[in-house]
């Protein structure tokens, strides 16, 4: 369905419900209303099964071309791209990058401030889920990643050999080298694999594929670094997760709007060892069990 057939404006709800866990009543209000947003630009629409989700700021002049290489169709399921814009950044003019993804003919939610990415594709996993979405991949708006490589990515979820697929440069390649920020990459994907038991090579990759329910089931609070976030609360919850090789490439355009390597690892650390330390409590163990005994039983039959 493309974003130009829209219905009267209501809330979007065909899914699970959005998870509130953790979240403070002032977050839960911007998330709403980037939502209720979404809903006054497109009413409720239905997502095709595969809804690739976009966070974007300050990506006007990229945007663009990185919805233009999105296919129609991938692995015989039609596609939805959703780009959720996390406030206006200072440098564009009010409104820049939701009109030329409008114009594109893709859906799209704004933000009234700015929070950070991982806030951006909190608002877009519940958009996605609820709009009816099968499977959910997210895609960064800077044109690092190639779409043309998600059917990689999903196919093993597809093929029900798994249900949380993540990028690997690692396993890949990448086309921009910064020593200290791939030294960075190595270290916490070794840290995460001692801590969850668990082999990860990239854990900051931004290109990644899972099932839309998985959004709904593992606490998302961080209105950054999400990445980490969103992995290893999987593991922790007893998702089945992997890797596949892809690329990483140089920005279309424009300047990272990351934060220098030395605080982007000290965040990247401390929500690391937070979603390890609240997936060893009771709530995510009975989450594990249940999802291994499913699992078994499954293979049993």
């Amino acid at each position: 369905m493309s974003a130009s057939q829209t219905t009267t404006p209501s809330p979007v709800q065909r899914g699970a419900p959005a998870p509130t866990r953790g979240l403070s009543r002032d977050t839960i209000a911007v998330d709403d209303a980037t939502v209720g947003d979404f809903v006054a630009r497109h009413g409720a629409p239905s997502f095709e099964p595969v809804t690739i989700v976009i966070p974007s700021y300050g990506e006007a002049a990229n945007i663009e071309k990185v919805l233009g290489e999105i296919p129609d169709e991938i692995l015989g399921m039609a596609t939805s791209a959703l780009v959720v814009v996390d406030g206006r950044h200072p440098e564009e003019d009010e409104g820049a990058t939701a009109r030329r993804v409008e114009a594109a003919g893709h859906y799209v939610a704004v933000a009234p401030v700015n929070r950070g990415q991982g806030a951006a594709l909190r608002v877009a996993y519940r958009l996605a889920r609820e709009g009816g979405a099968r499977y959910i991949v997210s895609l960064d708006a800077d044109g690092q990643y190639d779409a043309a490589e998600i059917p990689r990515l999903l196919e093993p979820i597809v093929a029900d050999e798994a249900d949380f697929v993540s990028g690997s440069r690692r396993l890949g390649s990448t086309e921009h080298y910064d020593r200290l920020r791939n030294t960075g990459v190595d270290v916490y994907a070794l840290l995460i694999s001692a801590l969850t038991r668990h082999r990860i090579t990239d854990p900051a990759n931004g290109l990644r594929a899972m099932r839309a329910e998985l959004t709904a089931d593992v606490p998302l609070t961080e209105p950054q670094y999400q990445a980490s976030e969103l992995e290893v609360g999987a593991i922790m919850r007893g998702w089945r997760v992997t890797e596949r090789a892809n690329t990483m490439r140089r920005r279309a355009s424009g300047e990272s709007k990351k934060q220098p390597n030395i605080f982007y690892a000290l965040e990247f650390g401390r929500v690391v060892t937070k979603t390890w330390l609240r997936g060893l409590g009771s709530d995510a163990r009975r989450a594990r069990r249940a999802r291994r005994a499913r699992l078994v039983r499954r293979c049993a039959e």
